[in-house]
């Protein structure tokens, strides 16, 4: 019963193990850049550069499909054009980057969209909003994979300033002219971290792997590397679930994914012990913090 659920799925269908692989790898990168995320309290931030992946996924798309090397391109350069487009007006102008990220997003989303229904059918369509996780391909594996492994170079090299630059980007500025490199570069993580979670999840869910894993994380501990873990742990068991109930229940995988990683925030919500609604209702003895 236990092998019949839990792993003849993916000992007996190579789909499902694709599947699988590109989830472990998407929460292995995405996790530990959704902490940091939170920490510059961005959260929001993401979905915005999930969506401003899309023009340039659909000008790929127009060029030569669903073809993986021109929408991975498209979508890196309209990423990078809107994060710095976004930046430049907040500096250049009294609007707030949030407020900037938000016209970029809106823009983003309606160009995208209108580009792939110029050429493509209502199926293109969903494939770029919603993905499609279980038909990775070796090509589109591999790419989140190295992605995956790329963050995690770049996380080791740089894991100081960018904590550093996460929490307090004014001391970091003042101590070294690290600030804007290491701006840049978490900025291209996040990019790149979109862009592979878009080729599985869709540009609608893709975020949902970064912030939902290290949202609940965030209710466990107060420690930022057991929160890393965590939030990688979390995104892992969420891709795992999520194919399962996929697979025996009949529903789309990408937003089954997602709801698991939503069902383990709205857990932790209530039970972490880091500030969930039932710990901080317990009473508490007489003096105790």
């Amino acid at each position: 019963m236990i092998y019949d659920y839990l792993i003849a799925p993916f000992a007996e269908f190579d789909f499902m193990r694709r599947a699988l692989i590109g989830s472990i790898a998407l929460a292995v990168g995405a996790g530990p850049i959704g902490v940091l995320m939170m920490l510059r309290r961005m959260s929001l931030a993401g979905d915005a550069m999930a969506h401003a992946i899309l023009p340039g996924a659909a000008i790929g798309f127009l060029a030569a499909g669903l073809n993986l090397f021109a929408m991975t391109i498209g979508g890196l350069v309209a990423g990078f054009a809107v994060a710095l487009g976004a930046g430049a007006v907040a500096r250049a102008t009294q609007m707030k980057e949030d407020a900037a990220l938000a016209a970029f997003y809106l823009i983003s989303l309606a160009l995208g969209v209108l580009l792939v229904s110029l050429r493509g059918s209502n199926v293109d369509l969903l494939h770029v909003l919603f993905g499609t996780v279980l038909a990775l391909d070796d090509a589109t594996l591999l790419l989140i994979v190295s992605i995956s492994s790329f963050t995690l170079l770049a996380l080791a090299v740089l894991w100081r300033p960018l904590v550093l630059e996460s929490v307090d980007p004014g001391f970091l500025r003042s101590v070294s002219r690290a600030g804007a490199p290491t701006h840049l570069v978490f900025l291209a993580l996040v990019v790149l971290n979109l862009v592979g979670g878009f080729h599985a999840l869709g540009t609608l869910l893709a975020v949902g792997m970064m912030m939902l894993p290290a949202a609940a994380a965030r209710f466990w501990t107060r420690e930022l590397t057991a929160m890393v873990g965590l939030s990688v742990l979390v995104g892992a068991l969420s891709g795992v679930l999520g194919l399962l109930i996929s697979y025996h229940w009949g529903v789309p995988s990408g937003p089954s994914i997602i709801l698991v990683a939503g069902a383990s925030y709205a857990l932790s919500v209530l039970f972490g012990p880091v500030g969930g609604l039932l710990p901080r209702l317990a009473p508490r003895r007489h003096l105790e913090a």
